[in-house]
């Protein structure tokens, strides 16, 4: 089975693939910030560091997170450093959450689709999941609300922008709804936001991070998306108490925070505003990359799909095709692949839609993989029937 860090194939365009390109890794940024680090007298991020993270750091990313969100709600325009916990990256922060919030058996809910790979970390915790209606707008409240008035479940996950798969951006009428039934019915709402600083057209409402500081909300972010994925950097932003919560655990009691020393590099990189110029690169990069699949996508036989506003991914229908996971033996024959539909449903819907990616290939390269796709899929015969 292929798995995120599987060596990327010269020979197949895999397009399953939500990662950056080697090319838009920024080495010498990382160089300079190291070379520059570590010429200095302070050794104290060779050090276990501090639970919730070093205070440095979290102060220079809540200058960042305070530019980069705006405005929050509520009138207050700062991010604080005390809402701010370091992470090992949005999936080891899913984990904890999951470890420290939840109990075996209990019940988590989740758009439908959903992000496959969570989905994973919730059985890893025998947790049971439910997925919810969505719509092109995303999560739709009422299907939340007519849950919620079923039974009390531990947590909602949710991707509101740019969403993984579907790519689907939620509008802040609903991101209010939802906050509003988790606070009213005690659900903590654990907001994916990894994809939120990645929109290469228009802004998307304020994260629901914004709201975190007022409790009952977990907001994820991960410098993998937006800096490197080996970095395994991120953060989680949320009230005090439920920070304290987190900083208590058996684990960072005998390991310390997490990655005191990554930390100290990318530290850099935000004292310096290098990565805001980092970001528009990517911004500008990805949108090209996605108006080429857009373009590419025109041309297969009965597929459609919306252009996500920013983010990494596609979510196409391909209504001619029962299942998608059944046109993966064509596609790589023809030299490409692609994310079934159905790895990221509950119930293993999802079958005639399938996830495209544009961040790993360049524009002549999503164009090839398409042309590949579209071959694949026109001399594609289901199993059982005959050629």
């Amino acid at each position: 089975m292929r798995t995120t860090q599987a060596e990327v194939s010269a020979e197949c365009i895999d397009l399953a693939l939500g990662h950056p390109s080697l090319e838009l890794l920024p080495r010498e940024l990382l160089r300079k910030a190291a070379a520059g680090r570590l010429r200095g007298a302070d050794r104290s991020y060779l050090q276990y560091g501090y639970e919730q993270g070093d205070s440095r750091f979290r102060l220079l990313l809540a200058g960042f997170l305070s530019r980069s969100y705006g405005p929050r709600a509520g009138g207050a325009a700062e991010v604080s450093p005390e809402e701010l916990f370091v992470s090992g990256g949005a999936s080891q922060a899913l984990d904890l959450i999951c470890s420290l919030f939840t109990r075996p058996g209990d019940l988590v809910l989740v758009e439908e689709p959903s992000y496959f790979l969570a989905l994973r970390i919730f059985a890893d915790h025998g947790l049971r999941v439910e997925g919810l209606a969505t719509d092109r707008r995303g999560l739709l409240p009422e299907a939340l609300g007519q849950s919620l008035r079923r039974g009390r479940p531990a947590m909602l996950y949710t991707v509101p922008t740019h969403h993984n798969p579907a790519g689907t951006t939620l509008p802040a009428d609903r991101r209010q709804q939802i906050l509003e039934l988790c606070r009213e019915h005690g659900v903590l709402l654990v907001a994916d936001e990894v994809y939120h600083l990645l929109s290469f057209a228009g802004r998307p409402p304020a994260p629901l991070a914004a709201s975190a500081g007022q409790g009952g909300v977990l907001s994820l972010g991960s410098f993998s998306k937006i800096l490197a994925p080996g970095l395994r950097l991120g953060w989680i932003q949320g009230a005090p108490p439920l920070l304290r919560r987190l900083a208590a655990c058996g684990f960072l009691d005998s390991g310390g925070g997490l990655a005191p020393f990554t930390s100290a590099l990318v530290g850099g990189l935000l004292e310096r505003g290098a990565l805001d110029a980092h970001l528009r690169k990517l911004r500008a990069v990805y949108g090209s990359r996605a108006r080429a699949l857009a373009a590419g996508l025109s041309s297969l036989p009965g597929a459609s799909a919306e252009l996500p506003a920013g983010g990494f991914f596609f979510w196409a229908r391909l209504p001619g095709i029962a299942d998608t996971e059944e046109l993966l033996p064509a596609a790589r024959a023809a030299g490409v692949t692609f994310a079934p539909g159905r790895r990221f449903s509950v119930s293993g819907g999802q079958r005639e839609r399938l996830r495209l990616s544009f961040s790993y290939y360049d524009e002549r390269r999503i164009g090839e993989g398409l042309e590949r796709l579209g071959e694949a899929i026109r001399g594609f015969r289901p199993p059982g029937k005959e050629s």
